[in-house]
């Protein structure tokens, strides 16, 4: 189905978790939308408002559920945050088939969301946000709306792009506060199991901790079972913590992906949820869990005590300042969403290949067509990045 907007006014909305330079790609996406002469509505919190709206009571406000962007946006390209602010609401979350879309009490917010872009004479959206906002912008652009997608996520498991705009400033983050944390465990003869974020993927955790001399970095590509066995674990852990140890290098940091959650044994996962219903992967402090049965393994292997320091990263690397790759990446997706805009090409997600050249990939490539889910891009186990950090891990104790 070939679409083509109805109004010359675009919607822009950001969606899930913050992400360093989203402000530049929504300054992006708005200075190159105005230079054409097409007005830009900025929608705040996301579809926080719009899955709520009624077509009978339009109570959908400018200045308190959207603005009409003006050339001040530019000013925003290196601010921290987000411009739009956002949330985790979902619309689309009752969609689990193609027949679904048609039934009206499960497209319902679907459909309130439609409502409000006729409303406001919006004739296509540009959608920023992760896998959820993903399925969102697919559904809309099934039920005939044109959409346009930037994908956002620092973990970096987006299927269809190299590296997504936020992820090297979160890595860089994470690295000089693990820096800091391998300092101290140096003068105090202690060690520091981090949890990173990375809810599915290991990109973070894996690239933090090579940058960071990590002496070892685990996250869910590690884990081949379907439940991880916390024992096995553990004994690795204590193993390369005794090694260090006999190696006089009683120190170090272990990094630790959240991601791990999902394979935890029932009585460790979290059961705290946002409103929207998300689980909270931070609720189940999957470092504290394994420093707490670390220490008593290392006990009952050398009958004495060690010092294991469980610490979270994780807020901490999604709203830093973005290093200078990721303002440019986002800066070149923004341009994308236009560009493709230009070409009436909808129902494609903004990419780049070599040297930033833009590539639009079809949701029909990034969406399973019979689960309705999006495809992710995990660490395989054997390439090379994964065996980089096999190698620069502490490697005495195993080999």
């Amino acid at each position: 189905m070939k679409l083509r907007p109805a109004y010359k006014k675009i919607g822009m909305l950001f969606s899930g978790g913050p992400a360093p330079s989203a402000n530049t790609v929504i300054s992006s996406v708005a200075l190159n939308f105005l230079d054409n002469g097409i007005p830009v509505i900025g929608f705040y919190r996301g579809y926080e408002f719009l899955e709520d709206f009624n077509i009978n009571y339009p109570k959908i406000k400018k200045g308190v559920h959207y603005e009409e962007l003006d050339y001040n946006i530019t000013h925003v390209r290196n601010e921290r945050g987000i411009y739009l602010k956002t949330s985790r609401a979902n619309p689309g979350k009752d969609i689990k088939t193609l027949d679904d879309l048609q039934n009206a009490e499960k497209n319902k917010k679907l459909k309130n969301i439609l409502d409000a872009f006729e409303y406001l004479k919006i004739g296509a959206l540009i959608s920023i946000g992760g896998d959820d906002t993903l399925k969102t912008a697919n559904f809309l652009n099934l039920l005939g709306f044109p959409v346009i997608h930037i994908p956002k996520t620092i973990d970096n498991d987006y299927y269809g792009i190299p590296w997504t705009f936020g992820y090297w400033t979160a890595v860089d983050t994470a690295q000089k506060m693990m820096l800091n944390l391998k300092a101290d465990a140096q003068a105090t003869d202690s060690f520091f199991i981090v949890e990173l974020m990375g809810r599915k993927a290991g990109w973070i955790t894996y690239a933090a901790g090579i940058a960071a001399e990590a002496i070892m970095m685990v996250a869910a590509e590690d884990i081949d079972e379907e439940v991880l066995d916390i024992e096995v674990l553990v004994d690795k852990i204590a193993n390369v913590i005794i090694a260090r140890e006999n190696n006089r290098r009683p120190y170090g940091v272990i990094a630790v992906s959240e991601g791990i959650v999902d394979k935890l044994p029932d009585e460790y996962k979290p059961k705290h949820t946002d409103k929207h219903g998300n689980i909270l992967y931070r609720e189940a402090k999957i470092g504290e869990i394994l420093a707490e049965h670390v220490k008593k393994r290392y006990q009952e292997k050398t009958g004495m005590e060690v010092k294991i320091v469980a610490k979270q990263i994780g807020y901490e690397t999604r709203s830093a300042p973005p290093i200078s790759f990721d303002v440019v990446l986002g800066a070149m997706l923004g341009y994308g969403a236009y560009k493709f805009y230009n070409e009436n090409m909808f129902g494609v997600m903004v990419s780049v290949t070599d040297n930033f050249d833009l590539k639009a990939v079809p949701f029909s490539e990034l969406i399973d067509p019979d689960t309705l889910k999006t495809r992710l891009r995990d660490v395989p186990k054997g390439s090379d990045f994964y065996t980089l950090k096999e190698r620069l891990s502490y490697r005495k104790s195993w080999e």
